[in-house]
């Protein structure tokens, strides 16, 4: 009878077999250690080296190994990996442990030279750490592992002195506390309860860390639900006031060798502790929760804001108007092309995760812009969202209504953009304005954003269709963060049934992307180049235009006179344009008015001109100066009734009888409310 050759051990096995051999040398290693004379210290300092250079090579061997590369199947493959690598570093700690204490303390020079060597072993291995790339895989079937039970016996006696290794020396990457409860939903994830601490043994780049708990329990937890330790014990203990505390952990960490001479500087960064930090501590929102960039921009100044980028801008020569001409032959503004010209309708929003019971939430809305991936190019435009209780994770717009939709409630927009970016899109921040029950402060949240492209390689326009876009947690600047890590999961080798249940439960923004119709795009033509808002006022905007090009290049004497222009309509309709409501008021009043008009008189300009007037200052500038009105607030409910009572209700409609009348208030006169100043309007 023949003799079956030997079977060839597969490199996973080989690199344990040199693991074990490691693992022996580093023994006998501190044996030596401890019994050390000071004549044998140079030695034994460089077969510490040496072995700090084998274990570097050995790591950098396993994290090139794939499953792949095996000539047999291995049941447990991810794991063995991950336990040897685990094995590997915790014998680089011990060899970086023992190469300190033969430090020379009498000799500078072998000090130094001793310094750089560890540096160098430790710069190695921070490259093998930021190279490897964390691949988590679903483990085995059972059946599968029957089938390679004979053929891994000695694999299976490897895999347990690699695990009583592991178990007997563990020493964390970094001590965690979980800032709220995350439920294990695949084999490998481990269950962890709101203020647990955690010890993290390994961080893979797919944002999945490898945990151990209290009671030993080992397995993957979403780097999102975690938060370094020390941050909230600082937090604590500057609560509580307790300095002896303080000055006890400040000695202890004095006397750690320290690894890093910025240290004191990356810990001073990390105390810096933000409201989401707090309320995500709290589990009072998803741990992808943001604060508003968008809204942040917007409480800036009119910077970002329509009434700055209706304005006409000056020329390079600041002796003429950029994007406003007039045309000789007919008198009108000349139009103007743009790059991008279309309109979109925001559909709905689905899985957007809501907020804990620890917030009140005053409004659910979207704020878009164009966007090239580093600045916003456009005003930020502002859609509110309808929502239903009963579909908390369901956002729509533009609800049907009896009347005429509100303009903040309208999510058919229009969008033009002259920016000449190759990374051009739009960006929608799904957003959200609360108010925290227990101290009443008020605040912006982002709930995720999306960003859609516009031109694709070959810098030719996407096709305007419907886009599903994904919503990401974090900020733009972040990168594709998870607003809720229990709604996506890492990649893994699942069926076409499984994917298509994962991709039901991600975040998504469904927008409807159209080219404007020949009406339309005659109306947007007359407006800036770049400029974002509600497709119900497009015409509105372009009689505004209108009249503005009359002032401003027909009707001044000389080109280079700059004096005030008494137009009251001119001087606050940017004005008007920044509050929604007041612009429902002058929609309404509009859409009255022409109605009434005769078929000849609503194709001729100056019939519509003197109309826009006339309506005008008769329906909402009333309003904007009255002592009754309250001063706009977002998202305040008692501001926004008392607002609309005074708009809409007949009994208290402002007009310019109730104005005149001595029994009416009304705020002080200013100059600026009846001038427009071109300057100032043209340079900022």
């Amino acid at each position: 009878m023949r003799k079956m050759a030997p079977r060839k051990k597969g490199p996973l096995q080989t690199v344990q077999k040199e693991g074990d051999d490691i693992k022996r040398k580093v023994d006998a290693l501190t044996q030596d250690v401890t019994k050390l004379d000071i004549s044998d210290r140079t030695e034994t300092l460089r077969r510490c080296t040496d072995l700090q250079n084998t274990v570097a090579e050995t790591l950098k061997r396993l994290n090139k190994l794939t499953k792949a590369d095996e000539s047999a199947p291995i049941g447990n493959y991810d794991q063995r990996k991950r336990d040897e690598e685990e094995r590997l570093r915790i014998l680089q700690d011990r060899l970086k442990t023992l190469t300190l204490q033969l430090q020379p303390q009498e000799k500078d020079a072998g000090h130094s030279s001793t310094e750089a060597e560890e540096d160098s072993a430790e710069e190695v291995s921070e490259e093998e750490d930021d190279s490897q790339v964390g691949e988590v895989e679903e483990e085995e079937d059972v059946a599968e592992d029957d089938n390679v039970n004979d053929e891994d016996a000695d694999d299976d006696e490897a895999d347990h002195k690699v695990k009583e290794d592991v178990m007997s020396t563990t020493k964390g990457a970094g001590t965690y506390v979980a800032l709220s409860e995350f439920t294990g939903e695949e084999e490998g994830d481990l269950t962890i309860q709101k203020g647990a601490v955690l010890k993290i043994l390994q961080k893979n780049e797919d944002g999945w860390w490898l945990a151990q708990d209290s009671k030993g329990n080992k397995g993957l937890v979403p780097r999102n639900y975690l938060k370094m330790i020390s941050l909230l014990e600082q937090e604590s203990e500057g609560e509580d006031n307790s300095e002896e505390e303080q000055e006890g952990e400040n000695e202890t960490a004095k006397s750690r060798p320290s690894t890093s001479s910025n240290w004191d500087t990356v810990r001073e960064a990390i105390t810096e502790i933000d409201a989401t930090d707090v309320l995500s501590a709290m589990g009072a929102i998803p741990p992808g929760f943001r604060p508003s960039t968008l809204s942040r921009l917007l409480e800036e100044g009119t910077s970002y804001r329509a009434s700055h980028y209706i304005q006409p801008k000056l020329g390079q020569s600041e002796l003429c108007f950029k994007d406003l001409q007039l045309d000789p032959d007919s008198g009108k503004v000349h139009a103007r092309l743009s790059r991008v010209c279309l309109t979109l309708t925001l559909w709905s929003c689905r899985m957007i995760p809501p907020p804990g019971v620890g917030l009140q939430v005053l409004s659910r809305h979207v704020r878009l812009c164009a966007f090239n991936g580093t600045e916003v190019l456009s005003n930020i435009h502002t859609v509110r969202v309808t929502y239903n209780p009963s579909s908390p994770k369901t956002w729509s717009f533009s609800p049907r209504m009896s009347s005429l939709l509100p303009c903040l409630l309208d999510g058919d927009c229009f969008f033009r953009c002259d920016s000449d970016s190759h990374d051009l899109g739009i960006l929608f921040e799904l957003g959200i304005t609360y108010i925290r029950n227990s101290t009443g402060e008020r605040g912006d949240l982002s709930c995720g954003w999306a960003f859609l492209k516009l031109f694709d390689e070959n810098g030719a326009l996407i096709p305007l269709r419907t886009q599903e876009l994904a919503v990401h947690g974090g900020t733009p600047y972040e990168g594709k963060a998870d607003i809720d890590a229990t709604s996506t999961k890492r990649g893994s080798s699942s069926g076409v049934l499984q994917q298509m249940l994962m991709s039901r439960k991600q975040p998504k923004l469904i927008v409807k992307l159209r080219s404007p119709n020949t009406r339309t795009r005659e109306q947007l033509n007359l407006l800036p180049d770049t400029i974002i808002g509600y497709l119900s006022t497009v015409r509105l905007l372009a009689l505004y235009r209108q009249l503005l090009a009359d002032a401003l290049l027909l009707e001044r004497v000389t080109m280079q006179n700059a004096d005030l222009i008494c137009s009251a309509v001119l001087a606050t309709f940017p004005e008007v344009l920044d509050h929604p409501d007041l612009m429902d008021a002058f929609k309404n009043s509009w859409v009255v008015s022409q109605n009434n008009l005769k078929r000849s008189d609503k194709k001729d300009i100056t019939a519509l001109k003197k109309l826009f007037e006339n309506v005008y200052m008769s329906s909402v500038f009333p309003l904007l100066y009255s002592a009754e009105m309250p001063a706009p607030l977002w998202a305040d409910e008692s501001t926004e009734t008392q607002r609309a009572r005074l708009i809409y209700s007949p009994i208290h409609k402002i007009t310019m009888e109730t104005m005149l009348s001595p029994n009416h208030p009304h705020q002080a006169f200013d100059i600026s409310q009846v001038t427009y100043d071109l300057l100032t309007s043209a340079w900022h």
